[in-house]
């Protein structure tokens, strides 16, 4: 499997996030403009925490808590699981499944470079295996 560095170059190089004081609702817009299941939180160019759809539903959504008043800060994730842009896709598989999470920020030091969601990783897993199976076809039939 490739390092996720790899994935990142593939992709539009813009940053989505927000702010810890954004609104939820802000958040939830740009999630769905966006079509992303979460965003980085950023403060002064240091990533801070993640907002994603499970979190608004946990922590908003089902508290009876209103989108337009909550802060984002108030309801990100924190403590956020990173990984370097020299990991490989296999590992960040193993990562995600065991921390039941779905997006990982990429960080080169403290640099974000992007973040990497379970489908940039099962995309590349299915056309690492598309691949191979072309390659098996080619032999056999040469």
């Amino acid at each position: 499997m490739k390092p996720v560095i790899e994935l990142l170059k593939h992709r539009d190089q813009t940053l989505w996030h927000v702010r810890p004081d954004d609104s939820v609702f802000d958040a939830l817009k740009l999630l769905a403009e966006y079509e992303v299941g979460a965003l980085m939180v950023m403060e002064q160019g240091r990533l801070v925490g993640v907002i994603s759809e499970r979190d608004y539903t946990r922590k908003v959504a089902l508290q009876g808590r209103n989108s337009r008043e909550t802060r984002v800060g108030d309801i990100m994730t924190r403590n956020v699981v990173v990984v370097s842009p020299k990991v490989g896709t296999k590992d960040c598989m193993a990562i995600m499944s065991q921390k039941r999470i779905r997006h990982l920020p990429v960080l080169d030091g403290e640099t974000v470079l992007g973040m990497i969601s379970i489908r940039d990783i099962m995309d590349d897993i299915i056309a690492d295996h598309e691949l191979t199976i072309a390659q098996l076809q080619s032999y056999i039939a040469s």
